[in-house]
């Protein structure tokens, strides 16, 4: 049981940088533990299952963290709504981006979902193999990026994107960038919006990283409107932002 939360408790404060601690440290041995698993797999599927069974493994993953999260370190995630997208595919799913933990919420609850990453995390020891065996798209060049993206969508499955860019720099949401729309266009694929609303922005663009949280957190994820192909207008993009700014909301 969480120590009580009173502004002025000295044990609530040493439990929020434990939480802190625990919530890092898990996320390692995760990703870590799941090293020689997909290695496993790599070496006994057949190469054309590699990306759905690499995407499914990575899901239950990162549901199963956020269940270590909810138990350990007094954070809710209700993420129930995105069951509904289910296997909608393809379908380009955009969210707001105000925290490192944002990519972990939408993928534990899309089994057939990839997302655009940092070239140089392609090849980060903990989870590059994973991502690699999953599809995910690189961002190494512009050209790059939009053909791994393509591919995703053309293999039938889900690509999160955050318009952003990178998460946050100012709430609720910093300008978008025209990659999804260019996206939705090019491939005719629907775009779906879901909101993430925190309690705090902890781990935002502005949070040290072993800055201890703000407990109880408290994290929603609200599936919004979806956008058809033949919708799509030249003011798609900035009433897309426009629509998020009014929407993103922080929990209590």
């Amino acid at each position: 049981t969480a120590p009580r939360n009173t502004p002025n408790s000295r044990l609530w404060s040493v439990y929020q940088y434990g939480a802190m601690l625990l919530g890092l440290s898990s996320f390692a041995l995760v990703c870590l533990g799941s090293v020689p698993l997909f290695s496993l797999l790599y070496l006994l599927l057949p190469r054309a299952r590699h990306k759905r069974a690499a995407r499914g493994v990575i899901s239950r993953a990162f549901r199963f963290y956020l269940l270590i999260l909810r138990w350990t370190c007094s954070t809710r995630c209700d993420t129930w709504e995105l069951d509904a997208l289910g296997e909608d595919v393809p379908l380009i799913v955009i969210a707001n981006h105000p925290s490192l933990l944002d990519a972990v919420i939408l993928l534990s609850r899309l089994p057939n979902a990839a997302c655009i990453m940092k070239a140089d995390l392609l090849n980060n020891p903990l989870y590059g193999i994973a991502a690699r065996m999953a599809g995910y798209a690189s961002n190494a060049s512009a050209w790059e990026m939009i053909a791994s993206s393509r591919d995703v969508l053309a293999d039938g499955a889900q690509l999160v994107v955050f318009p952003e860019g990178g998460r946050s720099r100012e709430f609720p949401v910093s300008p978008f960038g025209s990659a999804c729309t260019l996206l939705a266009r090019a491939t005719k694929t629907p775009i779906q919006t879901v909101f993430l609303d925190y309690s705090s922005p902890y781990l935002g663009k502005h949070w040290g990283l072993f800055s201890p949280p703000q407990l109880p957190l408290h994290i929603q994820a609200r599936v919004g409107k979806r956008i058809a192909p033949g919708e799509l207008r030249p003011s798609t993009l900035r009433e897309l932002e426009a629509y998020f700014r009014a929407g993103v909301t922080l929990r209590s």
